[in-house]
């Protein structure tokens, strides 16, 4: 097997950052979940549990379509049974698109609740735009009474399917003895824990191997055993070797991502040679995509400025008139190719809040420059509405990288130069950092979110993140800040781990289930 340096995986379909993945014939998966690179045969996904909750959504709805309706609409007999079949058929196919941006069926990765919330978001959307449609149809505001009570006779069926699915899942998914092999520190430190996750009732750490060799043979005989294994920042020649091992073995491998794994993501095949040959260029929007892209971010942003017009105005008032303050304040960010432009942001700190001249990142509820208005601004993610006014003058766009200031930039392309690669396209309001990431994600992290999107944009990835960001608005965890003392967001250094000893060190790691 050729080592490049890079593990290669399929991705030519547009995907989220917690996308299911992608099933073949033979059973095998190579996608992204959860920022990981997995390998292997997936667990048993509990596909008859799924087609049954499915089923009995579609029930549900058919039998409180026709009393909806019944009861509004101008059409009957023949032209009636149409348009049921249409709407049935237009509702299956909402269901299955909010299904796959909330990953409301990814049973054994959720917890029970959470499971619930995505199902709830799935068929809210679905439901809503099914009513919207009607009215503009009708021509007519029509009674939601029959709609609404189908949301909560669903929320009933979800609660229901989610406790008993997941026990089913775990049931028949036993818990896999996992080995982990890290690089250094903080290749570990970056692979997180799964401890008190519901992952770790599927797959229990019993080892964590430390080893910054580039021999695979010195660490086959650990793989001996273990029916699972993770790996962050290895030696890109072993870490290929342990991927082809979980292929010809047949279990799951959990891979943390390189800079250069994401990159090739934007690479396509061209057949001009005798052999294949990836091509890979600077990131550059089709004119289609660029003009749709745009016309939405007009739209879209105009008319949320109206429709939020009054939440912004008393957002304002309560900041000024609790300190006298101004409401609003700049601050110059990137966009693409490092132009700059200054933010619209509400504030939510003291006036003085950087009175030393010194760029500092928030550290969250235990910042005391925050106003007592500015927690709830921020809980609330109230602070961002103003960006849609730098979104309409094209500064920035919808989706897209989260803007950096240039200070803290330039700190972080002192260790990490491909940082620079965020901006290859525009910085945006939503995307796979600010979904899937927190305020205090680190740089590597931040870049790898990034250049995942910008491997994937299009219309169809644009509007799935659009909708998933939803989901964050109810997760105060995603706003948590850096560690008290910390002012920037390099608390870390981009080494490559040869610092560290060359050997093999074991540490016994048994997690309970």
């Amino acid at each position: 097997m050729e080592n490049d340096g890079v593990l290669w995986y399929n991705s030519g379909e547009p995907q989220g950052a917690l996308r299911q993945g992608t099933e073949e014939t033979e059973g095998w998966e190579i996608g992204l979940m959860k920022g990981f690179i997995q390998i292997g045969k997936k667990e048993k996904k509990g596909t008859g549990w799924i087609v049954l909750h499915f089923s009995l959504s579609l029930a549900l709805f058919a039998l409180f379509w026709l009393w909806f309706r019944t009861g509004a609409s101008p059409v009957a007999g023949e032209k009636a049974y149409r348009l049921d079949l249409i709407v049935l058929l237009g509702y299956t196919a909402e269901l299955y698109f909010f299904s796959r941006i909330y990953n409301a069926y990814l049973l054994g990765y959720y917890r029970s609740r959470l499971l619930v919330f995505a199902q709830f978001l799935t068929q809210f959307f679905s439901v809503a735009i099914v009513y919207v449609l009607m009215t503009l149809l009708w021509l007519r505001l029509t009674n939601p009474l029959p709609l609404t009570l189908l949301v909560l006779a669903q929320l009933a069926l979800d609660f229901a399917w989610s406790a008993f699915a997941n026990r089913y899942f775990f049931k028949v998914n036993p818990v896999r003895r996992t080995i982990l092999f890290y690089r250094n520190e903080l290749d570990k430190k970056r692979f997180g824990s799964i401890e008190g996750k519901p992952i770790e009732r599927l797959y229990r750490i019993e080892k964590e191997y430390r080893y910054s060799g580039d021999d695979f043979r010195e660490i086959r005989p650990l793989l001996e055993g273990y029916d699972a294994v993770f790996v962050s920042g290895l030696h890109p020649n072993c870490r290929n070797d342990i991927a082809n091992y979980c292929k010809e073995e047949g279990i799951p491998g959990f891979f943390l991502p390189r800079v250069g794994d994401m990159i090739m993501r934007e690479s396509s095949h061209i057949q001009s040679f005798e052999t294949p040959v990836l091509y890979l260029h600077r990131k550059q929007l089709a004119m289609d995509y660029a003009i749709v892209k745009r016309a939405f971010d007009i739209l879209v942003s105009g008319a949320a400025l109206v429709v939020l017009s009054p939440i912004m105005l008393v957002t304002a008032l309560a900041i000024h008139f609790y300190d006298g303050g101004p409401a609003l304040y700049k601050q110059v960010r990137l966009t693409q190719d490092g132009r700059e432009y200054k933010i619209l942001k509400f504030r939510s700190m003291r006036v003085d809040a950087e009175k030393d001249g010194v760029a500092r990142l928030s550290t969250g509820d235990k910042d005391d420059r925050i106003t007592p208005i500015g927690h709830f601004v921020r809980k609330c993610r109230l602070d961002e509405l103003p960006q849609l006014v730098n979104i309409l003058r094209g500064d920035m766009t919808i989706v897209g990288p989260r803007p950096e200031r240039p200070e803290i930039a330039k700190q972080i392309y002192e260790s990490l130069p491909e940082f620079r690669l965020r901006l290859q396209v525009k910085a945006g309001l939503t995307g796979y950092a600010q979904i899937y990431g927190r305020y205090n994600t680190g740089p590597y992290e931040k870049l790898m979110f990034d250049l995942l999107y910008i491997s994937d944009m299009g219309i169809i990835t644009d509007l799935m993140l659009m909708f998933a960001t939803v989901s964050i608005l109810f997760m105060s965890e995603s706003t948590a800040g850096v560690e008290v003392g910390q002012t920037t967001a390099i608390d870390w250094k981009q080494g490559d781990g040869d610092d560290e000893p060359s050997s093999v060190e074991a540490d016994s790691h048994k997690t309970q289930v």
